[in-house]
């Protein structure tokens, strides 16, 4: 249970600092990007990048929970139905500012791509570990 916690929390860190340095790197490298993004005026290609982004976040967000939690499969919906749940309210209020599709891509893609990462994580781990198949 301690170990399941712990890895909820530590894939939710991993999805803010993920989220956060590509958003840093996004507005240093694209000048486009980075006059439009208080405005939230994105072009198409920026849209998409940002979807991006948060998909490989949430990846890496399962992934890593399923890392310090183990085997622990239902850890690795947890942080997906954090974020939907924190992100539903968010997403209300910039409705107007991007297309319908843009919200339902990142909100409903948040609990199977974090579930996704977990199963990436789990099939990389041996079933016995190696100093057990040494004996």
């Amino acid at each position: 249970m301690a170990r399941g916690i712990l890895g909820v929390i530590a894939g939710l860190a991993v999805w803010v600092i993920s989220v956060t340095a590509a958003g840093v790197i996004m507005r240093s490298a694209w000048p486009a990007y980075a006059s439009v993004a208080e405005a939230m005026t994105f072009t198409l290609p920026m849209m998409v990048a940002r979807l991006s982004i948060g998909a490989c976040a949430t990846l890496a967000m399962g992934y890593s929970t399923a890392v310090v939690a183990r085997r622990a499969t239902l850890a690795t919906l947890l942080p997906g139905v954090v974020l939907l749940l924190a992100f539903i309210p968010e997403h209300i209020t910039i409705w107007n500012k991007f297309p319908v599709w843009y919200h339902l891509t990142f909100l409903l893609s948040l609990v199977p791509l974090s579930y996704a990462g977990g199963t990436i994580a789990r099939a990389r781990r041996p079933l016995v570990p190696a100093t057990a198949a040494l004996r």
